[in-house]
């Protein structure tokens, strides 16, 4: 199994702000904006009684008014929807040079993708702390049961936002499995879901930028380099103190590694 590190959600460019934390934990990756062509709009999702729309607002009334449609991808929360799509499952698209990034990586059934994005406290009117910084946090997970290509995304997922519009020959849905397996044994955790906030999920590092990461005590990056790899990343990404994240790349692939399975596994156990 390869997991993938998945970056999602709203950032500097698509979106301008940081998606919430809520007092209780919960963490609302905000979708990003898309075209009409996605016939999705932010006041067309919700939590609880708010649309992602009015969310929006509350976080950065800045926003352009003109950006109401979103992207949602991944679709990974059963009932974010105002008005409930049939036969839905969750799933992932991808396209173009990230899609061919997951192919050429040899991505397939079975491995395992970690959401992560940009986030921050807010109160439970969703202002922001003041005293919180922004954070990169791994917020849900997606294990792939079926891969899906083409015309069959259209036929078959025609809610979700690469069936519509146009795309390049290489369009791909990620199906979500039912149940999460590892070493090819099925376990009782479902094949997707998402997190409430805890430390562990955080990968930022204490008082630093947002991309300066955590050195991860779970597995010796160190020695992981020695003979495993991150896309985008090599040995040279480790600092004194710190793992430089890569500023470019929405698919960060990790090569097979046990170890790193395993602390996926213990993550989504924990916090699923």
């Amino acid at each position: 199994m390869k997991v993938i590190l998945s970056r999602k959600g709203f950032d500097s460019s698509y979106g301008g702000c940081a998606s919430p934390i809520l007092p209780d934990g919960t963490m609302l990756s905000m979708p990003i904006p898309g075209g009409e062509d996605s016939h999705l709009k932010f006041e067309d999702i919700k939590y609880g009684e708010i649309t992602y729309l009015d969310i929006w607002d509350k976080l950065y009334s800045k926003h352009k008014t003109d950006k109401l449609y979103c992207h949602l991808d991944p679709d990974i929360r059963a009932d974010v929807r105002v008005k409930p799509v049939d036969n839905w499952v969750a799933a992932f698209g991808q396209t173009d040079t990230a899609q061919k990034h997951l192919h050429n990586r040899g991505v397939s059934k079975d491995d395992l993708f970690l959401f992560f994005g940009w986030f921050r406290k807010t109160d439970e009117n969703y202002k922001y702390l003041p005293d919180d910084m922004d954070k990169q946090i791994i917020y849900g997970y997606l294990q792939i049961g079926d891969i899906v290509n083409g015309d069959e995304i259209k036929n078959n997922y025609p809610w979700h936002p690469h069936a519509k519009g146009k795309y390049s020959s290489d369009n791909t849905l990620y199906v979500a499995t039912e149940k999460l397996t590892l070493d090819g044994k099925e376990t009782d955790l479902p094949g997707y879901g998402v997190f409430k906030y805890n430390d562990e999920l955080v990968l930022t590092k204490d008082n630093c930028s947002r991309s300066k990461w955590k050195i991860n005590s779970d597995w010796n990056i160190e020695k992981f380099f020695e003979s495993n790899s991150i896309s985008y990343h090599s040995k040279n990404n480790i600092k004194d103190s710190y793992f430089q994240s890569a500023y470019r790349g929405q698919e960060f692939i990790i090569s097979e590694n046990k170890k790193v399975n395993d602390w996926a596994y213990n993550l989504i156990k924990n916090n699923a």
